[in-house]
């Protein structure tokens, strides 16, 4: 591969050669494609292998839109605050705004602003973040899809442009998918904070989704993966030593190295069990587990274990039903959750409940023993619930995707939850079986897939 200087050099003599080549017949019809081509090609050095969308940039009008429309929806749920429980109208809204240049739709406004809400995020942050006087950015993936990639300025969200299939299909699904996040608030899956669609006169109508980013902050982390679980076309080429061109590997650049938690391994394990589970209810595939790691400094380690950070994690992972609703709310009274409990098999738990005579004998009829089943399992899941949301989250940004390790502080989220196992998945599983024979390749049924993932994290962590 190229150093960033060949490179530049390299660009240099194309942009002149281009130059020469616009001077013949037909070359004005092809000036604005190439100066984009070789302008996109020096500025991916400028920021970490990301393009500031400036004012020559062929999204930046496009940008500016969406900043506009954004901070208008914005401004619309600061203006109408969203009630303390949805309805299933809150599910169906449709919002249009109309701008100057464009119209701006938005989807269920309520629920995803219910849902940053829950992530300890204000409306004025958020919009603030989305509209500010910087440049958006667009990432450069090595993704296979189609979609266009920003970033806002300060890199701590991510909107993604989708077809109309996936939007609706996240929309279709968004009651059990805020259920889901309900029930385990310290989820890896990614989180969704806005659904809309932007119509400009003479183009075609563009939808995009506001996500989360798993990796933010970013600034010390030194690689980061897209993992699937499998090894057909899962290589990914290392940027060249010394550049700051930022690459997303994949599973092969990971084999031989882990992710080494210790005592917070049976978490992760049982939380992507958790995760792919609901993923494989829902019928998808092909999603990803995005994971980053960055040294924690030597007295990030020791502030880890002080007493006073200990509160304060307490504080950000369990609080008062009357405060805030930030991931992890529950009962602050109920310390139990803060104490080491059994670790949780719901393959095998069981409950069991006696009865005490007044004899001081035990035992319970067929009736006693069906409730004491069903009492059973109800505490084996609400064990679950406890260990699961026991988590104590760093004290961090973007605390929900970090977990820290003895040395390492890793980043972790999983995305890409679109992907539907249909008849056209079926019949590329089918050509991958004869085309990758005794080779594991990502387009599996969804109970396949869900396992192989777990099985990955299970083997390449500590």
């Amino acid at each position: 591969m190229l150093s960033v200087g060949d490179t530049l050099v390299t660009l240099a003599a194309e942009a002149f050669q281009v130059q020469m080549e616009m001077s013949g017949p037909g070359g004005s019809r092809r000036t604005r494609t190439v100066k984009r081509r070789v302008w996109g090609g020096l500025r991916q050095w400028k920021l970490l292998g990301m393009f500031e969308i400036d004012q020559q940039h062929e999204f930046y009008s496009l940008t500016c839109m969406m900043k506009e429309g954004l901070s208008a929806a914005v401004q619309n749920t600061i203006d109408n605050p969203i009630p303390d429980e949805l309805s299933e109208d809150d599910y169906k809204l449709e919002v249009t705004q109309i701008h100057k240049d464009f119209r701006m739709e938005t989807f269920a406004g309520p629920v995803f602003a219910s849902l940053r809400r829950s992530l300890g995020m204000t409306e004025k942050e958020y919009q603030h973040s989305l509209s500010s006087e910087g440049c958006y950015l667009q990432f450069i993936s090595n993704s296979k899809s189609k979609a266009d990639f920003f970033l806002t300025n300060d890199k701590r969200f991510f909107l993604k442009t989708q077809n109309r299939r996936e939007v609706r299909f996240l929309l279709s699904n968004l009651r059990i998918y805020m259920e889901h996040l309900e029930k385990f608030p310290h989820s890896l899956l990614v989180k969704f904070l806005g659904v809309h669609r932007i119509k400009i006169p003479h183009r075609r109508k563009k939808y995009f989704i506001v996500m989360q980013s798993v990796f933010y902050p970013d600034e010390r982390i030194v690689a980061r993966y897209d993992i699937k679980g499998c090894e057909v076309s899962r290589w990914t080429d290392p940027a060249p030593e010394g550049s700051q061109v930022i690459v997303v590997l994949k599973d092969l650049n990971f084999e031989g190295q882990f992710i080494t938690l210790d005592h917070q391994r049976p978490w992760l394990l049982r939380q992507v069990e958790i995760d792919t589970a609901f993923l494989r209810a829902l019928n998808v595939l092909d999603y990803s587990l995005l994971l980053a790691h960055q040294p924690l400094h030597q007295d990030e380690r020791n502030h880890s274990l002080s007493f006073a950070t200990l509160i304060m994690r307490t504080k950000k992972s369990v609080n008062a039903v009357s405060g805030p609703a930030v991931p992890g709310a529950v009962p602050e009274e109920d310390s139990t959750l803060l104490a080491p409990g059994p670790e949780v098999d719901c393959g095998t738990s069981q409950g069991h409940v006696t009865d005490i005579h007044g004899d001081g004998s035990r035992g319970h009829s067929p009736e006693q023993g069906e409730r004491s089943s069903r009492a059973g399992a109800e505490s084996a899941e609400l064990r679950e619930f406890q260990a699961q949301n026991r988590r104590l989250l760093p004290n961090f940004k973007n605390p929900l995707h970090v977990i820290d390790g003895p040395e390492q502080r890793y980043f972790i989220g999983i995305i890409d939850i679109f992907t539907v196992y249909g008849f056209k998945k079926r019949l590329e599983h089918l050509w991958k079986r004869l085309r990758h024979p005794g080779q594991s390749f990502s387009t599996v049924s969804p109970p396949v897939y869900c396992q192989r993932l777990c099985q990955w994290v299970n083997d390449h962590s500590k």
